[in-house]
Formats: structure tokens, C-alpha cells, sequence
């Protein structure tokens, strides 16, 4: 039996002990050194190539079956024969040329020149509505792949031009055929042209196209709904059917297209893209449809009459949350009910912010504003978003806003600005103007254009990313068609191990490390630890001995 005086003594000495060591915690004050940096080695970093191969001869100016087509001075241009193809259309070129696109015969067909001017004035364009990075039982990976950035592929549904090949690039490749991508193509007519746009149905679910703000009559020529609003105007087009909406638009200006079935979820999924009538002029073949957006390589002779060269830049937003769903089954009834009853639009968040189709650095790629020193640039845009405004902001220069929603202002009612604020579903003109006089333009060089709301410069959360782009004057153009940069190296951005948050911020220029991520410490032990330790140990050893005298006590 344990003395009752030895307790006493025993519970006094760890009472004081404990009380002792929280008062005066020891190694608590003592300089303890931080953990190194952890090393990492960006030569090993696998990264993209900045600007992947394409044939040259893209890039030049020059002039297929009599279309004369700009020079592109971008990282990746468009394909020329079928600029070619969506300007004399589909069935007014060489074979050779038709087959060059990618396209199928039908897929824009200019008719009769019904005025006399030079130019065909009955054109018929059929669109197909395409899945990007859907689900096949056949692959584990998303099928056609469409990256917006690297390693992201979030699901997408696109209006596309009918073509005549497969969904992918060829029979051993996952990529998505090149006109098979976001944005819906950009459709271009003019103005007093009869238009019949059919859309032929090659999707699981039902569809119908919206053409917002574009002068159209209710009901077609066959006495069916015009407007593609399936409550109101038609019913929705099934799986396999095709539908043909008519206009002979009267009013010129940037408009928009959409699908207007189950609009809140298909919109926010790719059926959407902007819509341009062009002014009547004589000799005045448009191109048609520029997919993709962003350079208008055979810009429409009024275009051409007042500036230097046009851009097409659209911006979108995604929730991931709503874009995947279309990759949890491939049975159509399980997507309908996930994307129209599963998913809530009123919680939905975006966490990727595109810029014609693509989010930062892919961007640089393909959506470059080229100009040169003392042009007149026209910049038409629209927000493709759903709840968020968005802010273009141009660093070195000032533009002047001269439409909205497709409308001329009065031309002493023209501002000009370095934002220019765009709600949801909203267009505007701009005059970009590169004289160097400290107004329009700071001089040459190349200059951020962007979206100031600062959550639209990440991918997921990670910046840069997003609708970023650049006005990159010529003589700041490298080699390799990416603009000659003197700040950090953006190689580490075309990685995709960045955007899955494996690479330190600033690991491109910290050379010293001090802001890399501290290692992991093992088998480090503070004196603070150990007393605190023996403390927990004499307590647990008291409580022992107290039971056992307890337990003899008790015998």
C-alpha cells in the first residue's frame, strides 16, 4: 500500500511542475532555425511548347480560288482554305480547297446576286451542334479534347459548321477536329441578304437557336416559329431533326446567337456566338462564319473602308460544377436530369474565365491584338457571360466606344476610354487607334487587355490565367509569333503542373528560393515538446499509482 504522505507529496511536485513549465513555457523564447527551402528545379519543370508547329505558309497573305486573305501574324492562324471556304462558300471552291477546310459541301452555300452589286446575296449556312470532352465508354480520357488551358478540359457544347470528317483530328488521335471548339463561329452577312440558317440537330438533346438583336421576322416562310424560344416561338429541334430559320436583316451591327432551349444551362455550356451584319457594298463577299473569333482574316469592304484590320473577342465564363456533368454518363436521360434538375444555376460560381474560346496562356496563341504604329483597329465584343459585368481595360492606350448592342452613337456622344464595361449578353464596338500622341496610344510595345475584375485573371483560383490577352505592336513580335516579353519567363505557365498548384509562384525568377515552399520537418523536437512529454508521462504514472493502491485497498 502506497503512503497516503507519498501522494500527497507525488501530486503537490507535478501540480507545481506543470503550473511551472505553462508560466515559464521552456524553448518557447529560444531561436529555433526555419526549415530550408524545399529545392525546385525548374529546368526539370515539363512545360508545352510555347508556339506548337503549323505550316508557315498559314500565316501569309495571299489569295485562294480569287480570295484574297490577310496575313496572320499570330502563333496559330487560321486555317486559309477555309477562310477561303466561308467567304466564295462551300460551293464556289476548288475541290482541293474543300477538302483543305475540313467542311462539307452544304456547309455554306452563297446563291443569286439578287441587286446586281457584284456579290451573292442568298446564303444558307448549316450549323450541328458538338460535345467537347464528353464521356465515351470506349476511353478513360474526355473525347474530343478541347484544352482551354493546360490540363484543363472542362465539358463544352458548340454550335460548329457542318464538316465532312471526324469529331477528332484523325483515327489514332483524343483531340478535337480543329472546327470542333468554343466559341460558337462568329456569323458574318450583309446587310439586306436573305439568310437561312438550318440547324441540323447531331446532338442527344433537344436545341434551338436565338438570334438576339438580329432583325428577324416571328415566323418563317413555312409558317413556323422564327425566334427559337421553345416557349413562345417553335418547338425545340429533337435529336436528328433540322429546323431553318429565316431573315433578311435590315439593321447592321455586332448581335448575338444562342440556343434559347433550357437557355440558363445551354448558353453557360458553348451554344452561343456573336452575329455581325455588315453594311451593303458593292463587291462585297463577308466572311461568313470566322470560328474561333479573334482576327477576321477577309474583313467586309466597309470594314476595310475605315480601318486597318478587325478582331472578334468574345469572353465566357464556366462553373466546372455544370460544364462535368456532361462527363458523369453517356446515356442522354441521366445528362438531361443532371443538367436541368440536378443542377442549381442560382449556386452555380464560374472558376475559368475564356477569352474566344481559350483561357491564358493559350491566349497569347491565338488572340493576340497585332497592330502596328498610326492604324485604326475595330474591336467588336461581347459578354458571353452569365451574371458577372465585365471591365476591358487596355494598358497603354484609350479607346472610343462608337456602338453598343449593335447601335451607332452619335458621334459627338462618343467617349473614349481605357475601360469599357459590358453587362451579360452586351456588345460593344471599339476604336482602337495607335497614334502615339499620349491619348490614344503610349507608344509601342506590348500592352496587357484584360478584364479589371481581378477574379477573370485566374484559372480556378491560380493567376495569371483567364480572358488575358495582349496589344502587341509589330516590332515586339518575335520569331516564333509570341511577343518579345522583358519581364518573367512565361514558360513555366504552359505547364499544366502550374495549374494543379505543384509550381511556386514566383519560381521563374526567385533565385535565392525565399519564397519557395518550406520543407516538410521531421525528426525535429523542441525542448518545449519534451517537457511537456515527461510532464504527460508523470501524470500518467500517478494516476497508476494511485489505482493500484486503490485497487489493493479494495482487496
Amino acid at each position: 500500500m502506497v503512503p497516503r504522505r507519498f501522494l500527497v507529496v507525488f501530486f503537490l511536485v507535478v501540480i507545481l511542475f506543470g503550473a511551472g513549465l505553462l508560466a515559464f513555457p521552456i524553448g518557447k523564447n529560444a531561436y529555433q532555425p526555419p526549415p530550408p527551402t524545399a529545392k525546385f528545379d525548374l529546368s526539370k519543370l515539363e512545360t508545352e511548347p510555347v508556339c506548337p508547329e503549323v505550316d508557315p505558309l498559314w500565316r501569309k497573305s495571299q489569295v485562294i480560288d480569287g480570295v484574297l486573305i490577310e496575313e496572320s501574324p499570330l502563333c496559330h492562324p487560321d486555317n486559309p482554305a477555309l477562310v477561303a471556304a466561308f467567304v466564295k462558300g462551300t460551293n464556289n471552291i476548288s475541290h482541293d480547297t474543300l477538302m483543305e477546310s475540313g467542311l462539307a459541301m452544304d456547309a455554306v452555300t452563297k446563291g443569286e446576286d439578287l441587286d446586281g452589286d457584284g456579290d451573292p446575296d442568298v446564303i444558307e449556312i448549316r450549323l450541328e451542334v458538338a460535345e467537347l470532352n464528353g464521356r465515351s465508354p470506349d476511353y478513360a480520357e474526355p473525347i474530343p479534347g478541347y484544352f482551354i488551358a493546360p490540363g484543363i478540359q472542362p465539358g463544352f457544347w458548340a454550335f460548329v459548321p457542318k464538316t465532312h470528317g471526324m469529331s477528332t483530328e484523325n483515327f489514332e488521335s483524343l483531340k478535337a477536329n480543329p472546327l470542333l471548339r468554343l466559341p460558337s463561329p462568329t456569323i458574318r452577312v450583309e446587310a439586306g441578304d436573305r439568310i437561312r440558317i438550318i440547324l441540323e440537330n447531331t446532338h442527344y438533346l433537344p436545341h434551338t437557336i436565338h438570334f438576339h438583336g438580329v432583325d428577324h421576322p416571328y415566323m418563317n416562310g413555312m409558317g413556323k416559329g422564327n425566334d427559337g424560344v421553345p416557349e413562345t416561338s417553335h418547338r425545340p429541334v429533337m435529336p436528328g431533326e433540322s429546323f431553318i430559320y429565316e431573315m433578311k436583316p435590315r439593321q447592321t451591327g455586332t448581335m448575338l446567337y444562342h440556343c434559347h432551349e433550357q437557355a440558363p444551362v445551354h448558353v453557360m455550356l458553348g451554344l452561343m456566338g456573336m452575329f455581325v451584319v455588315e453594311e451593303n457594298r458593292p463587291n462585297n463577299w463577308v466572311q461568313t462564319l470566322n470560328v474561333g473569333a479573334g482576327q477576321v482574316r477577309h474583313p467586309s469592304v466597309a470594314v476595310k473602308e475605315n480601318y486597318d484590320r478587325e478582331y472578334d473577342l468574345i469572353y465566357q465564363e464556366v462553373d466546372q460544377d455544370l460544364n462535368n456533368l456532361i462527363r458523369t454518363a453517356n446515356d442522354p436521360r441521366l445528362i438531361a436530369k443532371a443538367t436541368t434538375r440536378g443542377y442549381d444555376m442560382t449556386e452555380g460560381t464560374p472558376d475559368y474565365f475564356l477569352l474566344n474560346g481559350q483561357s491564358f496562356p493559350y491566349t497569347l496563341r491565338e488572340s493576340l491584338i497585332v497592330v502596328n504604329a498610326n492604324e485604326r483597329v475595330k474591336l467588336r465584343l461581347a459578354n458571353g457571360g452569365d451574371d458577372k459585368y465585365i471591365a476591358i481595360h487596355s494598358h497603354g492606350h484609350r479607346m472610343r466606344i462608337t456602338h453598343y448592342d449593335g447601335i451607332e452613337h452619335n458621334p459627338e456622344a462618343q467617349v473614349t476610354r481605357d475601360v469599357a464595361d459590358l453587362s451579360p449578353a452586351q456588345r460593344l464596338d471599339l476604336v482602337l487607334t495607335t497614334i502615339d500622341d499620349g491619348l490614344h496610344s503610349f507608344g509601342e510595345g506590348v500592352w496587357m487587355f484584360h478584364d479589371h475584375q481581378e477574379k477573370a485573371l485566374t484559372s480556378d483560383g491560380m493567376y495569371p490565367g483567364g480572358g488575358i490577352t495582349l496589344i502587341v505592336y509589330r516590332s515586339y513580335l518575335g520569331e516564333n509569333y509570341m511577343p518579345l516579353l522583358h519581364g518573367v519567363d512565361i514558360k513555366p505557365f504552359f505547364s499544366k503542373a502550374f495549374y494543379e498548384r505543384k509550381v511556386p509562384a514566383w519560381s521563374s525568377y526567385d533565385e535565392a528560393g525565399m519564397l519557395g515552399d518550406p520543407e516538410l520537418v521531421t525528426g525535429f523536437v523542441s525542448i518545449r515538446s519534451l517537457s511537456l512529454t515527461f510532464l504527460a508521462g508523470l501524470l500518467l504514472g500517478g494516476i497508476v499509482i494511485v489505482m493500484g493502491a486503490l485497487k489493493r485497498r479494495a482487496s
